[in-house]
């Protein structure tokens, strides 16, 4: 489905993330002129706003979130939204929704509808837009996780949705393949003849992945007290990262051959076992240059709940027979960093005695900042009378250097200018959510079948001591 959408729907659209990413995203892309100029922006929740307050409420959230180099016609933009006042779990507001939509004047509108509600309250919108005609062949839905808890609770959700929804017109959002690095990286492997025929076991030593966060729960207990680190993080955005960097060559750059791809490294991921993965939750400690207090203070009593796990996977094809890819994330961490890097083999044999060489090493920085160092071996200038004094040394591409002139974008920009176009490249399908699932839920059970009790590391470290030694037994050191 390529046909772009005349009316985009938010629901939730008096949310923390419409606030936040939609909304500014949206403005962002209308100031570049990115969006048609007869879009029709159709803000939805249970406040009871009219227009010019939902207006005046998007205004407010774009001049915060917003810079204003970047805002345009604000007047133009704000132009572009309406509300219509609903809840989700009554039948009562679809048909003035529908209304809004033009959908009751007879013409043919594509329709695109942004879902960023509970799971729970997935079935009874999709009901309530099917009754509505808000389901139809010219619509399509763009569902925002969490989607499930396990399996069968995202097959469920799943199940729901495509009650009404044909897989084609459902986009399921990872805010991550919306980010420039991420996208980078497909670029950076298949429009490069020097890295392709180097990205496999033979020259590849391992594969890290980090996603550190410096904050606590924010208010998230509840939500965190039933996800934890690996259905939060690892399940979703790590998996994603690790599919891209480990996928085979796409035969073209569309959404059928780019997600066959990762869908075959996430069913080739080897079940993990239990001495092959550390738990841990933060306790007090100094975060961000504050004294803040443990999880279990947060929360109020004591859990099992994990905020930090490492995981040591393997994937087991051809390309990566052999290579480990160590995945770490967790809260509290000593900076918020997400990165992947690339460690290659040594050399063979060395021509220079005495020096020390280090193997090469791709470092791709995700956030907070985007850039892509290679570190190599070069020679140190100066006059020896014997061989020659070697030192590593970074060759640094940083996206704002190299693209002068080039904003910074919020992730949700591309995404949903994807979304309202109809291209489904960068959003996730349903038989890699269950892939992914499928992984994490084997790791919760070797978790409970063994009686894991995670382990405490102080605010404002890299996890417990379990996790450096969960890499050093290789060999291997995490990337600090």
């Amino acid at each position: 489905m390529k046909t772009k959408a005349d009316t985009l729907i938010l629901f939730g659209a008096t949310g923390d993330l419409s606030k936040r990413m939609l909304l500014p995203s949206l403005c962002a892309l209308d100031a570049e002129d990115l969006l048609r100029d007869d879009l029709k922006i159709i803000g939805t929740a249970r406040s009871e706003l009219s227009d010019s307050e939902f207006r005046d409420m998007a205004r407010e959230a774009i001049e915060t979130y917003l810079p204003e180099h970047r805002r345009g016609s604000m007047a133009e933009f704000l132009g572009k939204l309406s509300y219509s006042q609903l809840d989700v779990t009554t039948p009562e507001g679809y048909a003035a929704l529908a209304e809004k939509a033009g959908l009751k004047d007879g013409n043919d509108h594509q329709v695109a509808i942004f879902l960023s509600t509970a799971p729970s309250l997935f079935e009874p919108t999709i009901k309530g837009l099917a009754d509505h005609g808000l389901t139809a062949d010219n619509s399509r839905i763009c569902l925002e996780k969490p989607l499930g808890t396990d399996l069968a609770s995202s097959q469920a959700i799943n199940d729901a949705v495509a009650s009404e929804f044909s897989e084609d017109r459902i986009f399921r959002i990872d805010h991550y393949l919306g980010k420039e690095t991420v996208q980078n990286l497909i670029a950076l492997r298949f429009a490069n003849v020097l890295f392709e025929p180097l990205w496999n076991a033979q020259h590849i030593d391992h594969v890290q992945i980090t996603v550190g966060e410096t904050v606590g729960l924010e208010g998230r207990a509840d939500f965190y007290e039933n996800a934890g680190a690996l259905r939060d993080m690892v399940q979703n955005h790590m998996l994603q990262l690790l599919a891209l960097v480990a996928m085979e060559p796409p035969t073209d750059f569309n959404p059928t051959c780019v997600r066959d791809e990762k869908v075959k490294v996430l069913r080739a991921l080897r079940p993990v076992t239990s001495d092959e993965t550390v738990t841990g939750q933060y306790r007090g400690g100094a975060s961000d240059g504050e004294i803040v207090p443990g999880y279990d203070e947060e929360l109020g009593r004591e859990s099992n709940v994990e905020t930090f796990v490492a995981i040591k996977s393997h994937i087991d094809n051809w390309r990566w027979n052999g290579v480990p890819f160590y995945l770490r994330t967790g809260k509290r961490m000593p900076e918020r960093v997400t990165e992947i890097i690339v460690q290659f083999r040594d050399v063979p044999h060395s021509i220079f005695p005495g020096a020390k060489l280090c193997p090469n090493r791709l470092v791709i920085g995700i956030q907070p900042e985007e850039n892509v160092t290679l570190s190599m071996m070069a020679k140190v200038p100066g006059i020896e009378h014997e061989g020659m004094t070697l030192r590593e040394l970074p060759l640094n591409i940083a996206m704002d250097d190299a693209f002068t002139g080039k904003h910074k974008r919020i992730a949700y920009e591309r995404l949903l200018l994807d979304l309202i176009g109809g291209d489904q490249t960068l959003f996730v399908r349903r038989d890699e959510v269950e892939a992914q699932w499928n992984w994490i839920d084997d790791i919760r059970a070797t978790w409970a079948k063994d009686d894991k009790k995670v382990k405490t590391y102080p605010a404002g470290s890299w996890g417990p001591s379990a996790a450096i030694a969960l890499a050093e037994r290789d060999g291997v050191s995490w990337h600090e």
